[in-house]
């Protein structure tokens, strides 16, 4: 088969959007497979509740922005459509703390936190990252629970990729010297979740993107990769190209399967879709050398999702207004509490929601639920689903904390490959922090007294139910010095598998505590700096050398000098 393109990526979020813009500079042909679909600004949905265009569900025709998946241990909650992640993730972007870059998995290979610098750097400007300029009694009500938890002086405004110009007005590109799209103003109408029909957030369709089609890169959406099959030359066994296999999403019957061959894969469909794809290919003995940590070190970001919530939406002003997230404190050392909101009428995720029941009272926690429930009945109308958007806001509460889950794969009865899960390296995955009770319980009282109105903090079913929910699912195919630590190399190529890489947030090695996005970003931006010009040599070590810091690669592709 012949060479169709020098680089085919699956996927479009952070890591795959990085990938395809910068192998574009340095001179490849580029395609971009994404199993989502595309959307304008006025494609997405209105509300959380059009399941059509909100929800991913491609067997039932829903091609929305919002995937859910359930594992035994973790409710993941993910992103699809091209631009990945972007589309639904609440535009934040923060640099880890020092424990990231020092954990175990991989502070042996480099100083990751000096390598790593400048590419957080450009990942800021390409993102367009400035700080929160929302403020209402959401925000207040956060700062006056970390002062009441003691933790002041650890509140923040949190770090964007919003573009605050005149609101609701049209303007030139206002980051790439017009090379870019034209944008619009943030409104702050809370709906930077369900997808931003306004046009403010700034998505991957919005730089990266927007910059990789103008270079040449071909992007097809609703074709989901099934297959890739190593293709060697006859004097060894070292592959020279791979044969990438896709159908179209959600089909039943004409799936209109095509292949395509490339010299270099990006693998980056998201935790999810990369883990599943590659323990496919693993279980069906496509790719016989990936290596036996393939699913171990998945990370939730140690993560729980509770609230506060309001009897009903006060007067004057509802929580609603503003961007996704707005500040964020840490009630202790190792954990990091944000506010989230939805716009009006999102309340469809308001479903997941329940009463806050600690995990220490001896008895399960859908036992203390219901005999809480019991002796107090009344508690039921804090269920209530009304206006939950503009009188709630979402605690996401994350950690740095060193557990894990172990991923593998599993036939499906119905066909197909699936995952699974289990405790893995390092502390249980926690399915209550107690820390991130104290806060929620905290911002309700403060989030009562801000308002007049009565309050109550909110837990959800997953978690009491014993699982938590996790928007952050992470890891699996880890940085490794060898073979037997991790599933990629320190220049993110697969071991044994060159040709292959990983630059998605699989790829994190482990919990940040901070939401993953810039991140995932500044490591897709370090591996491809390092890809030599297209036709160059590779001034990169082979595998199994020593590791070697190298001097980023400038691309010379001819449309960047005109």
């Amino acid at each position: 088969m012949r060479t169709e393109y020098d680089v085919v990526v699956i996927g479009s979020g952070f890591g795959g959007s990085v990938a395809a813009l910068r192998a574009a500079e340095k001179g490849y042909s580029v395609l971009v497979l994404e199993a989502g679909a595309r959307f304008a600004d006025a494609d997405f949905a209105e509300t959380s509740w059009d399941a059509r265009r909100y929800l991913w569900a491609p067997k039932l025709k829903c091609f929305g922005i919002q995937r859910i998946h359930k594992l035994p241990d973790v409710l993941v909650l993910a992103g699809a459509g091209v631009g990945g992640g972007s589309l639904n993730y609440a535009n934040t972007l923060y640099v880890p703390p020092a424990p990231f870059f020092a954990d175990r998995q991989w502070a042996g290979i480099t100083d990751w936190q000096e390598e790593l610098a400048p590419h957080y750097s450009t990942a800021s400007r390409m993102l367009g990252v400035v700080v929160n300029r929302c403020e209402g009694p959401a925000e207040r009500a956060m700062q006056a629970a970390a002062e009441a938890m003691g933790v002041g002086e650890t509140y923040r405004k949190t770090p964007v990729g919003v573009f605050f110009g005149p609101p609701g007005q049209r303007v030139p590109d206002p980051y790439f010297g017009g090379a870019g799209p034209e944008r619009t103003g943030c409104t702050e109408c809370g709906n930077c979740m369900v997808g931003c029909r306004v046009g403010a957030k700034n998505t991957l369709v919005k730089n990266y993107l927007a910059l990789a089609e103008r270079l040449g890169v071909v992007i097809e959406p609703l074709r989901t990769v099934v297959d890739i099959a190593p293709l060697t030359s006859a004097a060894d066994d070292v592959p020279t190209a791979y044969a990438v296999a896709s159908v179209r999403s959600g089909a039943w019957v004409r799936k209109s399967r095509h292949t395509v061959v490339a010299r270099e894969v990006v693998i980056a469909a998201g935790t999810w879709g990369s883990q599943q794809l590659l323990h496919a290919l693993k279980e069906r003995g496509r790719l016989p050398r990936l290596s036996a940590r393939l699913g171990e070190l998945t990370r939730t970001n140690s993560e729980a999702l509770l609230g506060a919530s309001l009897a009903r939406v006060p007067d004057g002003e509802d929580l609603s207004h503003g961007v996704a997230i707005t500040s964020s404190f840490h009630p202790d050392a190792e954990t990091h509490v944000e506010n989230v909101r939805y716009g009006p009428g999102s309340n469809a995720m308001g479903l997941l929601k329940s009463i806050l029941v600690p995990g220490d009272s001896g008895h399960s926690r859908a036992g203390t639920l219901v005999r809480a429930l019991a002796r107090e009945p009344r508690m039921l109308n804090e269920l209530s689903n009304r206006a939950w958007s503009q009188r709630t806001i979402i605690a996401l509460v994350m950690q740095t904390r060193d557990n894990s889950l172990t991923v593998s794969g599993r036939r499906r009865p119905a066909g197909g490959w699936g995952l699974t899960s289990r405790q893995g390296h390092g502390e249980p995955n926690p399915s209550w922090i107690p820390s991130g009770h104290a806060a929620a319980r905290a911002m309700a009282t403060a989030l009562g007294a801000e308002t007049g109105e009565r309050s109550f903090p909110g837990g959800s079913w997953a978690e009491n139910l014993g699982f938590p929910m996790t928007a952050h699912f992470l890891g699996g195919a880890v940085i490794g010095a060898t073979p037997a630590d991790g599933v990629i190399d320190p220049y993110h190529r697969v071991w044994g598998y060159p040709g292959l890489h990983i630059t998605d947030g699989s790829a994190i090695s482990a919990n940040l505590g901070v939401n993953p996005s810039l991140t995932i970003t500044a490591q897709a931006e370090r591996a491809m700096s390092l890809w030599p010009n297209a036709g160059d040599l590779d001034p990169r070590p082979a595998q199994g050398a020593p590791y070697v810091r190298l001097a980023p690669v400038p691309a010379q592709h001819p449309a960047l000098r005109e």
